[in-house]
């Protein structure tokens, strides 16, 4: 497996602060999934996609269907995105924080599946953005276009008031995890229809969250691990200051936690909010609370993340939690030399 050297040439976390004008954010990147989340204030998480389309949103502390406004997120650009007037995005003296991810572009028609999908995928990345229509059919599939079986997968009903539906390796096919919700995992046949995702492959059950009824339009965000570059795994806690340490083969740039064992939300950190240890400033996928100050707090490492709190929401003792996480450097580059001595 190829190791990626450069991780913000496909993730990359950009804060900037609204001035209500119509702007371009550079993130370095192609832009083909963008998530924004203001900061100081309370206000929803905003997540736009290029095979949905520029102004159409869904967000993740919501259940809402998919929603379109105009002047929201404008274009999604070779280095970037645009940005319109619309306060949802573009508060004037507003701190905001985007995190964006490559996928593969305009998407293409994919008959991998009983169900054919629109697929931007991106196999270098790990990534791609799946779009279907529903049949309301268990075991009917859908294709992903990453060539390897997804780590965890994140689906939301386009259509109609939802949960969102979280897949991840570590909790396995036999239920879901809810990204608006602070539910632990619970076990429903009905979501995967118990049937792990393929190389090609996704298979549905007949549930509202995944494939409910006739003529619904969902959209699903696969994700693969790729070395050097990003994670999907599971750790359990030990209710220490000295917490568990995760390893992952690179420096973070971004940390989500979930607390699968019980009740808690989905805490999200970077390297950008918090340039240098200790990490402390979290926001929630599940809720439009304003940034919080050290109340789940972490260590950065050039191999991993250590947890640094006796909190039960990130470090219970005993606890199980996943977690999701991308790179701002390998440990070890492609051609075998430490990252920290190039």
């Amino acid at each position: 497996m190829a190791i990626i050297d450069k991780p913000s040439d496909y993730f990359n976390t950009v804060l900037y602060t609204g001035n209500g004008a119509v702007r371009d954010i550079v993130t370095g990147h192609a832009t083909d999934l963008a998530w924004l989340k203001v900061r100081n204030t309370t206000g929803d998480h905003y997540l736009f996609d290029s095979v949905r389309g520029t102004n159409n949103y869904i967000r993740s502390n919501r259940t809402d269907a998919e929603g379109t406004l105009s002047g929201t997120l404008t274009s999604f650009n070779s280095d970037g995105y645009s940005l319109g007037t619309t306060n949802a995005t573009n508060t004037s003296g507003e701190t905001q924080v985007g995190w964006s991810w490559v996928a593969g572009g305009a998407a293409s028609s994919n008959t991998d599946g009983s169900i054919t999908s629109s697929v931007s995928a991106n196999t270098d990345a790990g990534f791609s953005i799946v779009s279907y229509t529903s049949n309301g059919t268990s075991g009917a599939t859908i294709g992903h276009g990453l060539g390897v079986a997804p780590s965890m997968i994140i689906m939301k009903n386009r259509s109609w008031d939802t949960n969102w539906f979280v897949y991840h390796q570590a909790t396995g096919n036999t239920g879901e995890l809810r990204l608006n919700s602070t539910s632990a995992f619970v076990t429903d046949s009905t979501m995967l229809n118990n049937t792990t995702p393929s190389s090609s492959l996704i298979t549905l059950g007949n549930n509202y969250n995944t494939n409910f009824g006739s003529g619904y339009t969902y959209i699903a965000y696969c994700f693969a691990e790729k070395q050097g570059y990003s994670k999907f795994g599971s750790y359990t806690g030990n209710g220490s200051t000295d917490g568990t340490f995760v390893y992952l083969g690179f420096k973070p740039a971004f940390v989500l936690i979930k607390k699968t064992s019980g009740v808690e939300d989905w805490y999200m950190f970077d390297n950008k909010r918090d340039s240098f240890n200790i990490v402390g400033q979290q926001l929630s996928a599940n809720t439009s609370a304003a940034e919080g100050d050290n109340q789940d707090i972490l260590d950065f490492l050039s191999n991993g993340f250590k947890l640094k709190t006796t909190k039960a929401r990130t470090n219970e003792s005993g606890a199980n939690y996943i977690f999701m996480c991308f790179a701002e450097s390998p440990f070890t580059t492609s051609t075998g030399v430490p990252a920290c001595a190039r």
